[in-house]
């Protein structure tokens, strides 16, 4: 067996941390031990999706703004649960988790909004979507939750931008392999990709969405579950369930990001 690199060890123990420990709320180090931080020097931009006040901004939401060679909306009110779990405070949440995690491990985190707050409304689509290009980031993850009414529809599915010349032609690669390992740490994690889209294996492509077309890093959309299922809701309304999603997220950015 040829010796293991101290980073190849580092990345080792942080994808078997557990959930406590990789986010950095229990676990202390021993004082003669260092942490290991294998994204130690990296930046992640998390992209959390709507904000909760968006639906009492309708003025500012609905303006268009540019979205990679067309315009579209600043931004939507986002879906919810059955029950009325939206799907703002859902990101708001899984991101601050993943957020947590990430820092643990050494990176700096940057969010496309500090807050979730009623009284407060966007970021755009096209803020959004340049967020990872003002701070140099290595990716970008926008976090989501679908709301289909289709009978039975459950699941995730990770959105990469297409082949798009002058807009994400630089990123059309990366942004693939981001959402490939993507995929794979949430079946990891537990969790079953779409019956209802993309053909059934968790990856879609989209030439229409701002948020991935201005961005100059890689970057992907993750709906993480159906928030109109009800199986889907009930993991995605618990907290041990958010964090489930945020421990699968921070196993695909370990990963990517250390490949």
């Amino acid at each position: 067996m040829r010796p293991r690199t101290a980073a190849a060890v580092a990345v080792a123990l942080a994808l078997t941390l557990p959930v406590g420990a990789a986010a950095g709320v229990e676990a202390r180090p021993d004082a003669g031990s260092a942490r290991a931080q294998p994204l130690a020097g990296r930046v992640v931009v998390i992209d959390p999706g709507h904000q909760l006040g968006n639906h009492n901004f309708p003025r500012q939401i609905n303006r268009l703004v540019p979205a990679g060679g067309f315009r579209k909306a600043c931004n939507t009110t986002g879906t919810a649960t059955n029950g009325g779990f939206s799907e703002a405070t859902f990101a708001w949440r899984v991101a601050r988790r993943l957020q947590a995690r990430l820092v643990f491990l050494g990176a700096k985190v940057v969010l496309t909004r500090t807050s979730n707050r009623q009284d407060r409304w966007g970021p755009c689509v096209d803020t959004r979507g340049r967020a990872g290009n003002k701070v140099d980031a290595d990716l970008k993850l926008s976090i989501h939750g679908d709301g289909t009414y289709a009978s039975g529809a459950r699941g995730f599915h990770v959105i990469a931008p297409t082949d798009r010349r002058r807009w994400t032609h630089d990123i059309f690669r990366s942004s693939r392999a981001l959402a490939v390992t993507v995929r794979r740490a949430l079946r990891e994690a537990g969790f079953p990709a779409a019956n209802y889209i993309a053909g059934g294996d968790g990856l879609d492509f989209r030439s229409d969405l701002g948020t991935l077309n201005l961005s100059d890093v890689p970057t992907v959309m993750v709906e993480l579950g159906n928030m109109r299922s009800r199986r889907d809701a009930r993991r995605m309304t618990s907290t041990a369930g958010q964090s489930d999603y945020a421990d699968g997220l921070r196993r695909a950015v370990l990963r990517y990001l250390t490949r």
